[in-house]
C-alpha cells in the first residue's frame, strides 16, 4: 500500500499541536511538582475542565472504533460498551466519588491499603495494572487500524509509531498537562464528526431507509435491547439472554473501580464536584457514541463492490473504510485525526493513572517510604515507559478492538468491584475476607475459560454455545460470589475474634 505523505504531515502538525498544548500546561503548573500535583491537580480540578478530561479519556479510539465495529459487524444489539460504560459513570458518580473524594484518598486502590494492608492492596493493585494495560492496547490497535488504512503504514508499524506518539507525549507532564490536552483533544474530536459526517451521510437517503436496511440484515440484533419475547424465553435470542445481561452488568459496574476513573474523582475540589463531573461526563459519552453508531449501520448497509476499495472490510477495519472511502481525502484526513486525538486522551490518562498507584500504593509504601520527590518523578517517567512498551506489545497481537475493550472490563468487574463495594460499604470488612474473596473470584472467573486469551475453562459451566462459550452468566456469579465471601468470613472472623477473648477472660477467671 503506497504511503501517503500529505496525511502524514497533517498527522504531523496535529500531533505537534498537541505537544505545544501539553508544554504550556506544564509550564503553567510547573510551580507545584509535589505527587499531589503531578498525579491529582493539586486537588483544584475545575469542574469544566474535570468534564472535559474525563469524557476525552472515556471516549477513546476503542470507544469510537469498537462501537463501529461492534454495529457494522454483531449488530446494535451486541454494541453494549456505549451505554454500558455511560451508566458506569453515572454509578460511579451516585454511590462512589464522593464517598471516596470526601476520605481525601490519593488512588483508587488507598482505602484497601488503610482497611486491608499494603499486601492485599499490592494483590488488588495487579488486576488494576491489567485493567489499564489491555485497555491502552486496544485503544493503539483502534489507531493502527485507522493509520494503516488512511496513511497507507502497515499494522505492525502504525501501532509502533502511534505508541511512540503516546509515550512521548505523556512522560513530560501530569494530571495538569493530561487534562488541558484532554479537553483540546475532545474539541478535535468533535470538530473531526462534524466535519465527517455529512460525507458520510450522503451516502444514505434518509435515516429511515437506513434502518430498515439495517433491520432487514440483522433481525432482531439490529435492537438496542434484547426483544420481549427474548425475556419470555421465545425466539432466537431467548438462549443468550442470559449471556447478554451478564455482559451488560460486567460493562455497567466493571466501568467503576478504574484508577484513571478515579484521578479525576480525587482531583476534584470536593465530593458534590466529583458527583456531578461523573454523571455530567456520563451523559456527554453517551452522545458521543452515536455518531460511531450511524457509521457502523452504515458500513453494515453499504454495497462496498461498489466501491474504490471493492471489498468490505472486516470487522475492526469498519471505521477506518467508512472514513477513506467514503468521504473525500481530505475529510478522511480530518476523520483521522479525530479518532487519533481520541486515542490520545485515553492512552496518556490510562498510562498516567497505572503510574501513580505504583508509585504512591506500592513504590512510596513498600518499596522506598523514604524517597524524595526527585526520585518519585525519576520512577514515574520510567512507570510510563515500560506501561507504554507492554500495551504496545499486546496491541501488535490482539484481532478485535471491541473484544479487547470488554476484557478489559472482565477483570476488574469480578475481582475489583465487589472489594470495592465491600470495602466502602461494609464496615466489618477485613483482610481474610478480602483474601478470599479474591481467590474465589479468580478461581470462578477463570473456570470458565478466556477465549480471547486461548485459555480454556476448567469448571463445565451449562448452557454452552459452540462460539460464545458458556452462556451461563458465570462473570456475574463470579463477582456475587466474591463478595458474598468478602461478607461472610469477615463475619465468622470478627465473631471468633470477639469469642476468643470472652473466653480466655472466663478461663483467667476460673478459681484454682
Amino acid at each position: 500500500m503506497k504511503i501517503s505523505y500529505d496525511a502524514l504531515l497533517g498527522l504531523g502538525v496535529f500531533y505537534l499541536s498537541i505537544l505545544i498544548v501539553g508544554i504550556w500546561a506544564a509550564k503553567k503548573k510547573e510551580g507545584s511538582l509535589a505527587t499531589e500535583n503531578m498525579f491529582l491537580a493539586g486537588r483544584n480540578m475545575p469542574l469544566w475542565l474535570g468534564v472535559f478530561t474525563l469524557t476525552a479519556t472515556w471516549v477513546g479510539g476503542g470507544y469510537i472504533n469498537g462501537t463501529t465495529e461492534a454495529v457494522y459487524a454483531n449488530g446494535l444489539l451486541w454494541c453494549q460498551a456505549p451505554w454500558g460504560y455511560s451508566l458506569s459513570l453515572c454509578v460511579g458518580g451516585l454511590f462512589f466519588a464522593a464517598k471516596m473524594r470526601d476520605k481525601n484518598y490519593r488512588t483508587m486502590l488507598d482505602p484497601f491499603d488503610e482497611k486491608f494492608g499494603k499486601d492485599v492492596s499490592g494483590i488488588l493493585f495487579i488486576p488494576a495494572v491489567i485493567g489499564d494495560i489491555f485497555w491502552s492496547a486496544a485503544i493503539l490497535a483502534a489507531l493502527g487500524t485507522t493509520f494503516s488504512t488512511i496513511l497507507g503504514l502497515d499494522y505492525q508499524t502504525s501501532i509502533i509509531i502511534s505508541a511512540a506518539f503516546a509515550i512521548a507525549y505523556t512522560l513530560p507532564g501530569g494530571l495538569w498537562s493530561v487534562a488541558y490536552t484532554d479537553a483540546f483533544q475532545l474539541l478535535l474530536i468533535i470538530f473531526g464528526f462534524a466535519v465527517a459526517t455529512p460525507f458520510i451521510l450522503d451516502h444514505v437517503t434518509s435515516f429511515s431507509d437506513l434502518w430498515h436496511n439495517y433491520k432487514v440484515k440483522f433481525g432482531d440484533a439490529a435492537l438496542m435491547v434484547p426483544p420481549i419475547k427474548a425475556w419470555t424465553g421465545s425466539g432466537a435470542f431467548a438462549d443468550k439472554i442470559w449471556y447478554w445481561s451478564d455482559m451488560a452488568l460486567l460493562l455497567i459496574c466493571g466501568g467503576v473501580p478504574w484508577g484513571v476513573y478515579f484521578q479525576r474523582v480525587l482531583s476534584c475540589k470536593n465530593g458534590k464536584a466529583a458527583r456531578n463531573l461523573s454523571i455530567i461526563a456520563g451523559v456527554i459519552c453517551f452522545l458521543f457514541a452515536i455518531p460511531a453508531v450511524v457509521f457502523g449501520a452504515i458500513a453494515a448497509t453499504t454495497d462496498w463492490s461498489l466501491t474504490s476499495v471493492g471489498t468490505a472490510p472486516e470487522g475492526p477495519m469498519a471505521l477506518p473504510y467508512v472514513l477513506n472511502y467514503l468521504t473525500p481525502r481530505l475529510t478522511a484526513v480530518i476523520g483521522m485525526g479525530a479518532v487519533a486525538a481520541a486515542v490520545m486522551s485515553s492512552v496518556d490518562s490510562s498510562i498516567l493513572s497505572v503510574a501513580s498507584m505504583f508509585v504512591t500504593n506500592i513504590y512510596c509504601r513498600t518499596i522506598r517510604p523514604q524517597a524524595n520527590n526527585k526520585e518519585i518523578m525519576k520512577v514515574t517517567r520510567l512507570s510510563i515507559l515500560l506501561v507504554g512498551l507492554i500495551a504496545t506489545a499486546l496491541a501488535l497481537q490482539i484481532k478485535s478492538v471491541y473484544a479487547l475493550w470488554y476484557f478489559c472490563a472482565d477483570l476488574v468487574y469480578v475481582v475489583l468491584f465487589p472489594q470495592l463495594v465491600m470495602v466502602l460499604y461494609y464496615k466489618s470488612a477485613n483482610r481474610l475476607g478480602s483474601i478470599w474473596g479474591i481467590i474465589v473470584a479468580v478461581i470462578l472467573r477463570f473456570g470458565g475459560g478466556e477465549p480471547l486469551l486461548g485459555l480454556p475453562g476448567f469448571i463445565n459451566y451449562p448452557m454452552q454455545d459452540p462460539e460464545l462459550g458458556s452462556l451461563f452468566p458465570f462473570r456475574t456469579t463470579s463477582m456475587l460470589a466474591s463478595m458474598l465471601t468478602i461478607y461472610a468470613v469477615s463475619w465468622v472472623t470478627k465473631r471468633f475474634s470477639q469469642q476468643v477473648p470472652a473466653q480466655i477472660n472466663d478461663l483467667e477467671n476460673i478459681p484454682t
